[in-house]
């Protein structure tokens, strides 16, 4: 883990990046703007992952999707929507706008504890349905057990899967990695494991499934931030940050826009480097812009 933080000359300090918090939350209501709130729309994954999900509700979801541009046409329409990969050529099939993408969890979501072959295929039969981006989680029993190449060989095997269904596709598919930071805790094994995941390809790294009692904190998405700056400073290679998992408020969503602004510039507040994964902030954006209760999605 070390060798790791030493290879980006990175180390976590909690206490100044506490300090750099406070200002940010000091700082939310001046940044609270319709212009920033439409803008945390459009990077939106709108989600639904539970498990009585079917394809009517699904197909209900994407409808809401599609008929958006209508109902509100001064907003824009979210990234993505993001389902299980059984359930990812219902949105593809169903889905009008090609703008927006069709998300799918994959690799045994949420816990990543199964065979890698199931992982892999799973992956594949995901981008066979339609899926536009992959998400999966790193495996942590082989993280956390310190068995770092294991854990990067599951990342690249099923990086190389979806590459390999996408090429023959003529498509390119978008690989998301979750951390689950709620459960590596520190902040250094927070960085090691954004390292190691953007070393094995990931597009994206995100914080968490939403599936465990601690999720998004602005403590992961600071740390994770700094790592992806230092990773292009090193590589070059830009990779997206995703925030997910207990993101439900305006002043959330704001908190996390500001922090990818304050670390990694304006330029990564776009949804090709920069996600929200949300079930409920939909609404509480819209209601938010409008000063009234919305209910949409």
């Amino acid at each position: 883990m070390d060798s790791l933080l030493e290879k980006y000359g990175y180390a976590p300090d909690e206490k100044a990046i506490g300090k750099r918090l406070d200002a940010i939350a000091a700082n939310i209501d001046n940044v609270t703007t319709p212009a920033v709130l439409r803008d945390c729309m459009s990077i939106m994954d709108l989600t639904t992952l539970r498990t009585e999900d079917t394809p009517a509700s699904v197909a209900k979801l994407v409808g809401k999707v599609n008929s958006f541009k209508e109902d509100f046409p001064a907003y824009p329409l979210p990234a993505s929507v993001c389902v299980f990969s059984n359930l990812a050529s219902v949105v593809k099939e169903n889905l009008s706008d090609n703008d927006v993408h069709v998300t799918a969890v994959s690799g045994c979501f949420p816990t990543s504890q199964s065979f890698l072959e199931v992982k892999v295929k799973e992956c594949e039969m995901a981008v066979q349905a339609g899926a536009d981006e992959i998400d999966i989680v790193l495996a942590l029993n082989s993280f956390m057990a310190g068995d770092y190449d294991k854990a990067r060989a599951e990342i690249k095997a099923m990086r190389q899967a979806v590459d390999s269904v996408a090429s023959k596709l003529g498509r390119e598919v978008v690989l998301k990695v979750i951390l689950e930071t709620g459960l590596l805790v520190t902040p250094e094994r927070i960085a090691a494991a954004s390292f190691l995941a953007m070393e094995e390809g990931a597009d994206f790294i995100k914080t968490s499934t939403g599936k465990v009692s601690v999720n998004a904190t602005p403590m992961a998405a600071f740390v994770m931030c700094e790592c992806i700056k230092a990773f292009y400073a090193k590589t070059g290679r830009k990779v997206g940050f995703k925030a997910a998992g207990g993101i439900s408020t305006a002043k959330d969503a704001v908190g996390y826009y500001s922090i990818v602004k304050t670390v990694l510039g304006p330029e990564w507040l776009d949804k090709s480097l920069f996600r929200f994964g949300v079930s409920r902030l939909a609404n509480a954006l819209m209601s938010a812009i409008e000063g009234k209760t919305v209910v949409y999605f």
